[in-house]
């Protein structure tokens, strides 16, 4: 079975074709600055065998019909296509950011469903685009299955005390103001594959997964379901990322407003693309941070000190809502790829049963490891994450159901 799996967002149009007998990806490529000048696409094709070799081309995209069009023109064409045909492909997942309180599994797409994620775009109007992509692929794909997975969907088993804000009621009853959480493709793969490294089931699992990139969240899983999340109404909420502050006192928001004299919009714009990292040193990439650090750079030590301080705290907090951990698993780019910040993230846990190894922290591994010391009550784990592949996964459950 191959399965295209598809991620559009609002200037960009993400896709993996993955032949699901042994789960491996045929294409993947990426097109970029749809609705500008000038447009790009990117294509790798059979990346695991050529893992160097590449297409790219620049040309206008007018839109993200146009975008579909220039995906599939890549995907069978002469020189770099891997398909035959469009009925090559067996069935497209889409990756939907936002499923409110909709969807709690993923969802076969027919009218219903398209009406549902519309009704759902004001909880996430950046992400309005997840929605053009399948309308597109829709009719571009006519008889082909397709199949939505929601960012929000593994955080629907969080309780009501977790997931509800103490502001007056009716605005829940009303607007569905609520915690919903997101990077949740990413929690539940990790979640799943660290449950297979400990080799328990699931359901008997308990994990702290710490998913850690330039957008970053954390999930507290008890009995292999999520029990709490720090990311909340908007991906905006919990720990410190590449641009978004993450939790501040929420007077912070007038008091900006006041004081800079600055609309809502300009408020929101600078607490979703001018903070977190970037506000503190001006980068927002790690790896800049790490070499800016080794030159002396006091801005980019404190920017690094209060990124890893939130994790850990989230950490000592999601030990108190679980009771016990069996894991604190660390994934996506920086989690997978940073030792120093998985160090200073679990320095001074050792009371609570987290000790890292150092020399195991430090080396690099593809598949999942422990990095943990042998006497660690709490392992702590690394596991790469892949939300392609999981959302694959359930678009092949979903469609052979």
């Amino acid at each position: 079975m191959n399965i295209l799996v598809i991620n559009s967002g609002s200037s960009s149009l993400k896709y993996q074709l993955i032949d699901m007998e042994g789960e491996s990806v045929t294409a993947s490529g990426v097109i970029e600055r749809i609705g500008e000048e000038m447009g790009s696409i990117t294509q790798r094709s059979h990346p695991d065998k050529w893992p160097d070799a590449k297409s790219e081309e620049k040309r206008p995209v007018l839109n993200h019909d146009a975008a579909m069009r220039l995906m599939v023109e890549k995907l069978t064409g002469e020189e770099w296509g891997v398909i035959g045909s469009l009925s090559d492909i067996d069935a497209i997942g889409h990756r939907v950011v936002q499923g409110g309180e909709s969807f709690a599994a993923p969802a076969l797409v027919d009218a219903d469903v398209v009406e549902t994620i519309r009704a759902n775009i004001p909880l996430a109007p950046l992400h309005a685009a997840n929605l053009v992509g399948i309308e597109a692929a829709l009719e571009l794909f006519p008889g082909t299955p397709n199949v939505t997975v929601f960012d929000t969907e593994f955080h629907q088993t969080i309780p009501a005390k977790a997931h509800l804000y103490p502001i007056p009621y009716e605005l829940y009853e009303e607007h569905r103001i609520r915690k919903y959480g997101f990077h949740g493709t990413s929690h539940k793969y990790v979640a799943r594959a660290a449950a297979e490294f400990l080799n328990k089931p699931l359901e008997d699992t308990d994990l702290i997964t710490v998913h850690l990139g330039n957008g970053c969240s954390m999930a507290a899983v008890k009995n292999g379901r999520c029990a709490d999340t720090t990311m909340g109404l908007t991906p905006l909420a919990g720990l410190m990322m590449g641009t978004r502050c993450g939790d501040v006192d929420p007077a912070i928001f007038p008091f900006i407003a006041r004081t800079e004299k600055l609309c809502v919009n300009e408020v929101d714009e600078m607490l979703n693309k001018k903070s977190g990292l970037l506000g503190i040193c001006g980068m927002n990439d790690m790896r800049d941070i790490h070499t800016a650090r080794a030159k002396g750079d006091e801005r980019a030590q404190l920017a690094f000190e209060m990124f890893a301080y939130r994790v850990k705290s989230f950490i000592g907090s999601y030990l108190a809502v679980l009771g016990r951990a069996d894991a604190v698993v660390f994934t996506a780019g920086i989690g997978e790829n940073d030792p120093e910040v998985r160090a200073l993230a679990c320095q001074g846990l050792e009371g609570l049963g987290i000790r890292i190894s150092g020399e195991r922290n430090g080396k690099r591994c593809a598949k999942g490891r422990c990095i943990s010391a042998d006497d660690s009550p709490v392992q702590v784990l690394v596991i790469p994450t892949n939300e392609e592949l999981e959302i694959a996964r359930a678009t092949k459950a979903l469609v052979a159901g």
